[in-house]
């Protein structure tokens, strides 16, 4: 007789993926989506990249991460992020067998999330920009200064260190049980603010991606769809590495000072009063 939980182990982490999949590729829809909806929208009535603009683009990243989490967290833990994934690995005891596959579902959700908003805004993107350029390439992949301050990838390297530092520090700071984690679910829409707060004030230099899975999925996405420049940024540097390396070195650093600085000096929790605690 066959015994039925013998597959157990894989049917759970098939789910994980799929969770990490489709986190992710919400994520996207609300990221990419409203860059693209600025960008190819605005262009026909002013041009794109001023306040209001800037502010529903925060905002729309933000809460594509709280559905993104809200998506996934069950089931995976909705890293939604490589940076975060390798980091949890570092420091929080996730299985590092598991890092690859998750980080391959994330990047597959972002690539087919920009692949749907590619696709939705066609006409919109043409009509905007018909030689698929650096004019509208952000939509779907970082560069450095947003394609309009000097700002070298070396600079842009930098900012994304910072950026996915700050990030990891403040994910593992909301979701320490051991600190004042947030009551009542409201750990996914405290992250969206999180990111929302990072779009704001540092998302001059690069664009804050600040997430591997994020940029290169699109990226990729763009590239197969006509954006032949995609690897490269607006003064011909290859660029396509600083959004991946800089917020995997980034995270490592954002959760190592979260450790140093915060954790190694929470108290362990006690037991309820009245209640017997029960042995592991």
């Amino acid at each position: 007789m066959t015994d039925p939980k013998a597959n157990r182990p894989r049917s759970i982490l098939i789910g994980e993926l799929c969770a990490e999949f489709a986190g992710t590729m919400v994520l996207i829809l609300f990221g990419c989506g409203v860059v693209a909806q600025v960008v190819a929208g605005g262009a026909l009535t002013k041009p794109p990249g001023g306040l209001g603009d800037h502010d529903s683009i925060a905002w729309a990243w933000g809460l594509g991460v709280t559905f993104g989490v809200y998506v996934a967290a069950r089931l995976s833990g909705a890293h939604i992020n490589p940076a975060v994934t390798v980091s949890l690995a570092a420091f929080k005891g996730f299985p590092w067998s598991k890092v690859l596959p998750y980080v391959g579902a994330q990047t597959f959700g972002a690539f087919v999330g920009a692949l749907l908003v590619r696709w939705n805004y066609t006409e919109a993107l043409g009509h905007a920009d018909p030689g698929h350029t650096f004019k509208t390439q952000f939509v779907f992949s970082t560069l450095p200064g947003n394609g309009v301050l000097p700002v070298s990838e070396w600079g842009a390297l930098r900012d994304q260190i910072i950026g996915t530092a700050i990030l990891v520090l403040l994910i593992f700071a909301v979701t320490d049980l051991l600190n004042s984690a947030p009551k009542a679910n409201l750990g996914p829409f405290i992250i969206g603010l999180i990111v929302v707060a990072i779009g704001m004030a540092w998302g001059a230099d690069a664009g804050y991606a600040i997430n591997p899975a994020r940029d290169f999925g699109p990226r990729l996405a763009s590239y197969i769809t006509g954006y032949h420049s995609a690897w490269r940024d607006q003064f011909g540097n290859i660029y396509f590495w600083v959004p991946i390396v800089g917020p995997l070195v980034g995270g490592l650093i954002g959760a190592a000072l979260y450790k140093v600085l915060v954790a190694r000096y929470l108290p362990v929790a006690e037991p309820e009063v009245g209640r017997t605690p029960t042995p592991e």
